[in-house]
């Protein structure tokens, strides 16, 4: 049994060796590269060749240090062009800042592990901080110029690594979180990209990050409105609708939506509550009072729908839906008559609300021709019992083609 131990640990040694030249070898070429001045490119192509070729060699501090300096030198040649303005990938430039960064993080993290008698010292940290922090801008500018070339998901890891770095054991001490006033912004930005990929994990990560940029809040809340919807997630979907309207009512992303979902719902109480809250900032928005004139209509309050109604026709005679509205109130107020089964009593009343809702109904038809599933109806009713011959032989011929 120990003889066959002793062979096995032979042979693992003679699979090791290889490898441990091989390794040697590739990163003595390396830094003959970079001692070079030139073909840094190709002495970080050899490290990455090496993590790739053997999991083992991501355990190899030399690795990542000899890695680190290549893309350095990259960085400081493709900086020197810029300065002097040569030609030079602006994009390429960019992600030499984000692999610095990575490469520096993974390295910290293998210089923070404890030696054998728990001790931890770490040799890298405060340099690569400090190296790193001047570069931190480009990260935040490498996101923006991606933006504007609509590469969202580019831009998108670029605005991760900037707020990520606030909270990596690389940067302690650095307190980005409190000193850094960009954080809101970028996180912003990050939630723009998320949601123009349609992405909703990624529009909602840093949104209440996001949110602390006052200037674009609106905005953030809206695509954390809409990534909730693509979740189909209907109780984040509407707290966040809420939390948009209460803090800009008069933004015209959330009430619309959050009235609509009341009506959709059969709440129109619950509709007029948002449309008197919004009255209480725009006591004369035409969306405002329209709001709270269907609420009315759907809660039967028929008179204070018509006073509504037309308030918002004296605003704004051009408006199709307050003359429907009144039309359809003073209609249902006849169906509310009927249903009391006495004719006799109610005939001439009838009579004066059906002569009531014709202008009415008839002001909507010209506002709004292309809703004839809406007016044609109506009409046919209101011609038939006011006994119009003409115009309703006119209707009933839109009602055969409906």
């Amino acid at each position: 049994m120990k003889k066959q131990k002793t062979i096995a640990l032979l042979l693992l040694l003679l699979m090791i060796t290889p490898c441990l030249r091989a390794q040697k070898k590739e990163l003595s070429q390396a830094r003959s590269y970079i001692k070079s001045g030139k073909d840094f490119d190709k002495a970080e192509k050899l490290m990455t060749d090496l993590l790739e070729r053997d999991a083992a060699n991501r355990k190899n501090e030399k690795i990542y240090l000899t890695w680190y300096e290549a893309v350095t030198k990259q960085y400081e040649a493709a900086n020197e062009k810029l300065y002097l303005k040569q030609n030079y990938d602006t994009a390429a430039f960019f992600n030499l800042t984000r692999r610095l960064y990575s490469i520096a993080e993974t390295l910290d993290t293998l210089d923070a592990q404890p030696d054998e008698k728990g001790r931890v010292k770490l040799r890298y940290r405060e340099d690569n901080a400090q190296q790193l922090d001047l570069l931190r801008l480009n990260l935040f500018f490498g996101g923006t110029y991606n933006l504007r070339r609509e590469n969202y998901q580019t831009a998108f890891d670029f605005f991760e690594t900037y707020l990520e770095a606030a909270d990596k054991p690389l940067f302690t001490g650095y307190d980005y979180h409190k000193k850094d006033k960009r954080m809101p912004e970028a996180a912003y930005w990050a939630s723009y990209a998320g949601y123009k990929m349609q992405d909703a994990p990624r529009t909602l990560r840093y949104f209440e990050k996001a949110v602390r940029d006052t200037s674009k809040a609106c905005y953030a809340i809206q695509y954390a409105c809409e990534a909730y919807r693509w979740q189909q997630d209907e109780g984040a979907y509407l707290q966040m609708l809420k939390r948009g309207f209460e803090t800009y009512p008069d933004y015209a992303y959330f009430f619309p939506r959050l009235v609509d979902y009341y009506q959709a719902r059969e709440q129109p109480d619950s509709a007029l509550y948002y449309a008197d809250a919004a009255l209480k900032s725009d006591s004369k928005s035409e969306i405002f009072l329209l709001a709270k004139s269907l609420a009315l209509l759907n809660l039967e309050r028929y008179d204070e729908c018509i006073k509504v109604s037309e308030q918002l026709i004296a605003q704004s005679d051009s408006l199709a839906e307050p003359y429907f509205n009144i039309a359809t109130a003073k209609l249902n107020q006849i169906l509310a008559l009927d249903r009391q089964n006495q004719p006799r009593i109610y005939r001439q009343q009838i009579r004066k609300l059906y002569m009531e809702a014709r202008p009415y109904m008839e002001a909507y038809r010209k506002l709004a021709p292309d809703e004839k599933r809406k007016w044609a109806p109506a009409l046919y009713r209101i011609y038939l019992n006011l006994n119009m011959g003409k115009q309703f032989e006119e209707i009933d011929k839109v009602m055969r083609q409906l």
